[in-house]
């Protein structure tokens, strides 16, 4: 992948990730993460083009190992192909490159996520070789809303200051103790 794909990729992850719910996704995607991968793992970066140059697929991985120096592991973080694409074989050719240059770099074992509903995602990495799936927790809370204009949306709610009193300390005799 050349810096010149960067946006066509962004665009075509765009396109197949805007059904998935981002209030749902632990990660989001955006143009940052195509740069961030392109220049941190570009030898992990990969895209597939039609003779013409059009961009039908891609895949952008990383590695990683532990703090011991034992294994090298290889996470795929975000794959794609065309959904006229989808079923022809360019998704396992995407795939069997990035898993032969993650090899290369000595990853002993690769990791892949998807959403729970993503059936064909799952489908397909079963056929990459992947064991049984692992169900996962991820949970999110949108902090911030998208603002709207003026005329379309009401003003928030101005939260009411809580009055704060303190109470003063009063000299008051010793209550007897009852016998």
């Amino acid at each position: 992948m050349g810096v010149d794909d960067i946006p066509a990729v962004y665009r075509l992850g765009r396109r197949l990730f805007k059904a998935q719910e981002s209030s749902t996704f632990y990660r989001t995607w955006d143009a940052y993460e195509v740069t961030n991968n392109f220049n941190q793992d570009p030898h992990l970066t990969l895209v597939a083009e039609t003779r013409r140059g059009m961009i039908v697929g891609f895949a952008l991985g990383t590695t990683y190992g532990d703090e011991s120096g034992g294994w090298k592991y290889g996470y795929i973080l975000w794959m794609g192909v065309t959904p006229r694409q989808q079923g022809s074989g360019l998704g396992r050719q995407i795939y069997h490159e990035m898993e032969r240059r993650m090899h290369d770099e000595g990853v002993r074992m690769a990791f892949v996520d998807t959403a729970r509903s993503n059936t064909g995602a799952i489908r397909f990495f079963k056929h990459m070789g992947y064991g049984k799936p692992e169900a996962e927790v991820w949970m999110s809370k949108i902090l911030q809303r998208t603002r709207k204009s003026k005329n379309s949306a009401k003003k928030p709610p101005v939260p009411r200051k809580r009055r704060v009193t303190s109470r003063r300390k009063t000299s008051r005799s010793p209550r007897k103790k009852r016998a």
